[in-house]
């Protein structure tokens, strides 16, 4: 087992082969953030939502309450609004991008959108508190009503604030669909700490950061962890060719196979739950999803490998 500092090192490293994006989470509202990620195909939130949904019920019968779900690297809160309301990544991109919608103030955009979620039916099975280290992302959400409450931190640089660590007492569920990599196991135990009960730990991650530390520090808590076995998550395509090789090659390192997932040009989530160990006795991870995946959605050209008289080269396979 790695210790916590090489897992950090790998972290830091395995970053740098990944495109960034900071910008997209440094405006007053989010459509720079849809624009961007739109274009790329990007689907996690749409093919987590009903796999998430399957884990919140099963969590909701077991303990007859409507659980509080602290969704980590909430970001603008567009997982609570895929889950709340009958609504999907590829529909709210779409709404931004009308040319309308892009000629108007961020504070005229932040009061239709209050108003344009209010009009939806909450038909989730959970409560959403958000966690983000960008600031302006999590006011959007908390001002908009996707949030109930938002934590403005970086738990990997800082402690938890009483505040904050209040708002996390009530805390049932713990997601995240993309921000492990960005934060460790220092992040989750932090939030562990200041909840007053063993919350279940929904984790999609990208199959090319380990998990191993993350599994442990969870277990020293009491907590088990399953991994869906015979399904992947598909997250996006690759920004460029340079992305899509030194994501294969992160892969290599750690000894994963990529064929037939990310050489067909998109990264690949794995669905890890955590949780108290009777609760995953009672009911298996296996007995609660049932997986549909986004491999059949429309998307843009993707870089693959081919083979050609010089070897394999990357194209862009339409």
């Amino acid at each position: 087992m790695r210790g916590d500092i090489a897992l950090r090192i790998d972290f830091s490293r395995i970053n740098r082969s990944k495109a960034a994006f900071h910008d997209i989470y440094a405006s007053d509202d989010p459509r720079a953030y849809f624009s961007v990620l739109g274009d790329l195909d990007y689907m996690i939130p749409d093919v987590a939502e009903p796999v998430v949904r399957q884990i919140l019920a099963a969590k909701a019968s077991a303990t007859g309450l409507k659980p509080v779900v602290l969704d980590v690297g909430c970001s603008y809160g567009i997982n609570a609004a895929v889950h709340r309301f009958p609504l999907t990544f590829a529909g709210l991109r779409h709404r931004y991008a009308r040319r309308e919608m892009r000629a108007i103030s961020s504070e005229t955009l932040v009061s239709l959108d209050r108003s344009f979620y209010a009009a939806w039916p909450d038909v989730g099975l959970a409560r959403f508190i958000g966690l983000d280290v960008s600031a302006r992302a999590v006011s959007y959400a908390k001002s908009v009503g996707l949030l109930e409450q938002g934590i403005v931190a970086d738990l990997e640089k800082e402690a938890l604030s009483m505040d904050s660590a209040r708002i996390l007492r009530s805390v049932d569920v713990i997601m995240s669909t993309g921000c492990i990599g960005y934060v460790t196991e220092k992040t989750f135990s932090e939030i562990l700490d200041a909840a007053e009960k063993q919350p279940w730990i929904i984790s999609f991650v990208l199959r090319m950061f380990p998990f191993e530390s993350l599994a442990a520090t969870f277990a020293n808590r009491g907590l088990v962890t399953e991994r869906l076995a015979g399904a992947t998550f598909i997250q996006r395509r690759f920004r460029d060719a340079e992305e899509f090789e030194s994501c294969l090659a992160s892969l290599a390192a750690l000894g994963v196979d990529a064929t037939g997932l990310e050489s067909e040009g998109l990264f690949h989530a794995d669905l890890i739950l955590s949780r108290p160990e009777a609760d995953a006795r009672a009911t298996p991870l296996e007995d609660i999803v049932t997986v549909a995946s986004g491999r059949g959605r429309p998307i843009g050209p993707r870089y693959v490998h081919v083979e050609s008289k010089e070897g394999l080269q990357v194209a862009l396979e339409p």
